[in-house]
């Protein structure tokens, strides 16, 4: 229980940093694009990869992993289907896809595996999972939908194809694993240095997003709030129910494998699901809202699951 607390704690002291320096304007009028640019172009991409460089890829095989997989499929469709009967657009609806599945395993995912799981290795699974499909696919399409938006854009089907490899979070993930893959050693010189640009992903990203708090209306109040809510309910009830039943009935796991891919499925949406909104400029209040309700709500379902299955 005490590892809950101490995660949202941590997340919540930097969102705070964030927010006061939003109010006080100490980084200027564009610090949170500066930010997010940062985040998405360099630091995100060296912490994926010195992070899948270390990976153990055998984990993909295991039935937790399975079970994350066909969770995270589930509330991504759902919320894919309802996107599209009620044409919300292809943008917004793949924002709204993510923040209904894409689990904080990073910055919030890493402490409460710790304190609550007590073994920080089982976020990488997740990890592996969501840098290996779920954001190439989608910043894919983000990548093609708004390129398409421009009036003179007209791709080729080559363009197209290489989309995923232009993207530097796709790179960075691509990258790592193919170390891993390999068995390869990076030199210190060139490992330490990815490192250390690295651990400035989680700081900034969160940053960004206080930040971006500033004078931002009541979250669910705004002409998105049935996509937000629509969003929250797949991530904080939807997916960590859907993991559970998968869990225990279909695949037949322990108690402790149930709670660990529960735990892992009611972490809540990302942050830098905001970052990839505001890279290109879709779905950006969105992103937000969805992030802080599922991030708020996340607290009492994850004390509920720990005292249920704990």
């Amino acid at each position: 229980m005490g590892g809950v607390i101490t995660g949202f704690a941590i997340i919540a002291v930097v969102i705070a940093t964030g927010y006061v320096l939003g109010l006080l304007g100490s980084l200027g009028e564009n610090g949170r694009e500066v930010l997010t640019r940062l985040a998405f172009h360099v630091a995100t991409p060296a912490l994926l990869f010195t992070t899948l460089a270390e990976a153990d890829l055998g984990v993909i095989l295991s039935p937790p992993l399975l079970v994350t997989a066909l969770a995270t499929l589930a509330a991504c469709g759902v919320y894919l289907v309802v996107g599209a009967f009620a044409r919300w657009g292809v943008g917004p609806t793949t924002i709204g896809a993510l923040c209904a599945s894409y689990v904080n395993a990073g910055n919030l995912g890493i402490p409460i595996a710790v304190y609550v799981l007590g073994d920080a290795s089982l976020v990488a699974p997740v990890l592996l999972l969501q840098q290996l499909t779920l954001s190439p696919v989608a910043l894919t399409v983000l990548d093609i939908a708004t390129r398409d938006s421009g009036e003179d854009a007209r791709p080729s089907v080559l363009s197209r194809v290489l989309t995923p490899f232009r993207n530097p979070v796709v790179v960075g993930s691509l990258a790592g694993v193919t170390v891993a893959a390999t068995g390869w050693t990076v030199p210190q010189a060139v490992f330490d240095p990815a490192v250390l640009i690295g651990n400035m992903a989680v700081p900034a990203v969160l940053l960004a997003f206080g930040i971006s708090l500033r004078g931002a209306a009541m979250p669910g109040r705004g002409p998105e709030r049935t996509q937000v809510l629509v969003s929250v309910a797949l991530k904080s009830v939807g997916q960590p129910l859907m993991a559970w039943l998968l869990a225990a009935f279909a695949f037949g796991l322990d108690t402790d494998d149930q709670l660990h891919v529960v735990v892992l499925a009611a972490l809540p949406a990302a942050q830098n699901l905001f970052t990839y909104a505001s890279r290109y400029g879709t779905g950006v209040r969105l992103a937000r809202e969805a992030v802080l309700l599922s991030t708020v709500l996340s607290v009492p379902v994850l004390t509920v699951i720990a005292a249920l299955l704990g």
